[in-house]
């Protein structure tokens, strides 16, 4: 490989929250043992984002408040239409300060307090909040577990859909705890749904370019113009290229009036832009970063590989659910018969720091949300402490 994703970056002394988090629980971790738990990467940025940051800031070295510039605009365009054939024009960016304010702003802006927001869970449990926060009430849409591969329950969404105080549909696409990359035809059948029962889709769309071997992901905006017209879509180049820190997200809206409703809410709160070196970051990622990223994604893939055979083959019990998407792998642990917290417990024993599923709604009790994008022997460690505390059982 051309990049270095084997080098581990120690990030307990950097103000990294999930290594802090592993260090609040266990003060005398081990040397070495990484958290494999929130969804940033303890490797090395990119070097044409680092090398280019740093040039961005020799020659202008002023941080003062800045405005997007079309060489921006241009680099997020030209992504969208190469990789997705998403056709995005300017008017319709919308800049917010990651995606997670971004559901929450769009939950208060297209909804009423009586109003129900309907997620297909388990899933991302910003999406709870999101919705709560705002006062709205939570319509869940339980995912159909088919032996660990994911389904939507489409006869359970158009019932929850046709009660007209359900206006507003969350989608994680990828879908993030699973990993599922919904095809094209399972998204045309949700805006189908969403179309005939005036449902709003809050897109959220950050783990796009982390698609496995095989799959493709599709906007769900892309299906056809109608679609587009009720479609907000949350994109961003955090998870990408591992600069989640500096918060910038663009949000694409084409229909003008949910345009100005979102702006608008965002203005409640004093929100006008992003920060200077964000908008630099995002630029040098969508314009020099591909064969980074391309590289990142061989990585994951290698050790999404990886966790499947040293799982079949020591720790049958285990069952992998597959990944099509992002570098967060969901396993379950329900065949050991532990309650959640009982299994919480071993993980951290074993000195295994992940995010617990039950975080993600009451269908994630029982499984395990394991990032894997770090270097591969810090995950073939992690393994090896599994196998010690499972092993025999």
């Amino acid at each position: 490989m051309k990049y270095d994703f084997e080098t581990l970056i120690d990030r307990s002394n950097k103000g990294s929250g999930k290594w802090q988090e592993m260090k609040a629980i266990n003060p005398d971790v081990p040397v070495g043992v990484a958290p494999l738990s929130v969804a940033d990467v303890d490797i090395k940025l990119a070097p044409e984002i680092q090398e280019g940051l740093i040039e961005f800031l020799k020659d202008d070295p002023v941080l003062g408040y800045t405005s997007p510039k079309d060489d921006y605009y241009d680099a997020v365009i030209n992504w969208m239409k190469n990789k997705f054939n998403y056709h995005v024009e300017k008017d319709w960016i919308v800049l917010s300060n990651g995606i997670v304010p971004a559901l929450g702003d769009g939950v208060a802006a297209y909804t009423e307090a009586t109003d129900g927001v309907i997620i297909f869970t388990p899933v991302y449990y910003p999406f709870y909040k999101a919705i709560e926060n705002n006062g709205r009430k939570v319509v869940k849409c339980p995912l159909i577990n088919n032996d660990g591969h994911y389904e939507i329950d489409f006869d359970k969404f158009e019932e929850l859909a046709k009660q007209t105080e359900n206006t507003l549909l969350i989608l994680c696409s990828p879908h993030n705890p699973i990993g599922r990359v919904w095809t094209k035809d399972e998204l045309t059948k949700i805006a189908q749904i969403c179309l005939e029962n005036n449902i709003i889709i809050l897109s959220d769309e950050i783990h796009e370019d982390l698609t496995m071997p095989g799959f493709t992901h599709t906007p769900i905006a892309t299906i056809s113009e109608e679609v587009e017209n009720i479609t907000i879509t949350c994109s961003a180049p955090s998870k990408s290229f591992n600069i989640a820190g500096l918060q910038g997200s663009n949000i694409i809206i084409k229909n003008p009036e949910l345009r100005e409703k979102l702006t608008s809410q965002q203005g409640k709160k004093g929100f006008h832009s992003l920060n200077t070196i964000s908008f630099e970051a995002t630029r040098l990622a969508y314009s020099k970063g591909e064969a980074w990223l391309d590289e990142f994604k061989e990585l994951i893939y290698t050790n999404y590989q990886l966790v499947v055979d040293f799982i079949n083959k020591n720790l049958p019990k285990v069952k992998v659910t597959p990944l099509e998407g992002t570098y967060l792998m969901w396993l379950d642990f329900r065949a050991y018969g532990l309650t959640y917290q009982e299994l919480e417990k071993r993980m951290q024993h074993a000195n295994l720091y992940l995010d617990e599923g039950y975080v993600f709604g009451k269908e994630g009790q029982g499984f395990e949300r394991v990032n894997i994008a770090t270097p591969t022997k810090v995950l073939q460690a992690a393994l090896d402490r599994l196998y010690e505390e499972f092993k025999g059982e």
